[in-house]
């Protein structure tokens, strides 16, 4: 590849803070916002011109793999974006009486995505989830933001991470500004593909999976669709499996209810074969996801009763990236740790039954630099049990909150008390998985 060489200059510091947070994403929104009531002077950059990230931008439109069983296991941040978009409308989530295996409650509560899907009975039991409006997450984002006292920086590409004898103590952005510095004594990457941390030098492996090219239809009778379901079950399968068929993969119910009436959130087409940090896979992959929707549009409105006027509302601003780099941190989480439910002795965050320790959120080789969100040290089996948006919220309120105790503390990120972080947590209202679940099946591992 040919090389030129830029020209040397000075970059304008913009921004001074205790903490600042690269991408305003789930778990970045979270971080910041954790960081800030705990007192800290936070700077949040994004690039885009919303929050939200994947969650809005990207339209990942139900939130999961947030309780164990009966039990709710993510709360704080994450409960309080829930229950203000149900207040304005904007969210959807079963009563604690539906929460039962039954066929009337699935019936009712499968098309909004609402059902524990790594269920192995028939059928799936209708759980504590939320389908909500990518719309609602970004005005409710912004009340936070607002609120908090966030020194929120959209527009803010990040560029590179600025080191210091070993130390992360700032990043530098391309704006239309030109270029700009934003300086801390704590960074947080939430950028979702470890953009920070790999800037800085840290370790890590480079994970693949699919990408979708989420979008919306409108103008779709839901209860037509669902009586040809249930009434003609058989045709309906054949009808459904051409559908999916003809965009190229996708999950079983491809489809799905929002909040909005006739619009239908549809999570598809899963591509194989794209890297999503490279620039020409990227711009393939949005290429041939149009192509994939257009082309079932045009057979369901042939073919599948209620979604005869259909049309398409959106396709998502952002590519459906599920795995790209991971951190190799302290510590990597492996299958196993996710499947076996290992509780850990430095554990600050969990998801549905499974634990996130401190160790895999701290980078190797560089300090005060913190990672939270689905590019957190796991093995790229791990990380596809384990990435989505509740869990990742959870790890940005933990780091929020470490960031803000080392600050306090005038220590290094790596010496903060884990204990301390779950007990700041948890007054913030967040569940930090220190307390392991009694129907877990649980194996002690220590922090090492």
């Amino acid at each position: 590849m040919d090389r030129i060489t830029e020209a040397a200059g000075s970059v304008p510091v913009v921004a001074r803070a205790d903490v600042v947070v690269v991408g305003g994403g789930p778990a970045g929104f979270s971080a910041a916002i954790a960081a800030r009531r705990m007192g800290a002077r936070v700077t949040l950059l994004e690039r885009y011109p919303y929050l939200g990230g994947l969650a809005s931008g990207g339209m990942v439109l139900v939130l999961d793999d947030m309780n164990n069983g009966p039990e709710v296991t993510v709360t704080g941040l994450c409960m309080e974006m829930i229950e203000r978009m149900e207040r304005i409308g904007l969210c959807v989530h079963p009563p604690e009486e539906d929460r039962i295996a039954s066929e009337a409650m699935f019936r009712k509560w499968a098309r909004w995505g609402l059902y524990d899907f790594r269920s192995q009975t028939k059928p799936e039991p209708i759980v504590f989830a939320a389908a909500f409006d990518p719309d609602g997450w970004k005005r409710v984002s912004n009340e936070m933001i607002e609120e908090s006292g966030v020194d929120l920086r959209l527009h803010s590409w990040f560029s590179r991470t600025i080191v210091e004898d070993g130390r992360a103590t700032g990043v530098i952005c391309d704006t239309k500004e030109g270029r700009q510095a934003i300086m801390g004594g704590v960074v947080i990457d939430t950028t979702g593909d470890l953009d920070v941390a790999a800037s800085a030098g840290a370790p890590f492996q480079h994970g693949s999976y699919i990408v979708t090219t989420v979008f919306r239809l409108g103008g779709v009778d839901t209860e037509a669709a669902e009586r040809f379901r249930f009434e003609e079950p058989e045709a309906y399968r054949k009808v459904d499996l051409a559908a999916r068929r003809t965009i190229g993969g996708s999950w079983e119910h491809w489809w799905l209810k929002t909040p909005l009436p006739g619009i239908v959130w549809c999570n598809c087409p899963h591509m194989q074969g794209f890297d999503a940090i490279k620039v020409e896979d990227q711009t393939r992959a949005d290429f041939e996801g149009r192509k994939r929707i257009y082309r079932m549009v045009d057979f369901v409105r042939a073919n599948l009763p209620g979604f005869e006027r259909c049309y398409v509302v959106d396709v998502a601003p952002q590519l459906g990236v599920r795995q790209t780099r991971l951190l190799e941190g302290e510590y990597v989480v492996t299958k196993e740790d996710v499947m076996d439910r290992v509780h850990f002795a430095d554990t600050v965050a969990r998801g549905r039954d499974y634990y996130t320790p401190y160790r895999a959120m701290l980078p190797r080789k560089v300090d005060q630099l913190l990672v939270a969100g689905r590019h957190y040290s796991a093995t790229e089996g791990a990380q596809k049990l384990s990435r989505e948006i509740p869990p990742c919220m959870s790890m940005g309120q933990s780091a929020g909150v470490a960031a803000a105790l080392a600050l306090d503390g005038g220590m290094s990120v790596k010496a903060v008390d884990p204990a301390a972080i779950c007990a700041k947590v948890r007054a913030q209202g967040g569940d930090p998985g220190d307390r392991p679940s009694a129907n877990a099946r649980l194996v002690a591992r220590a922090a090492e």
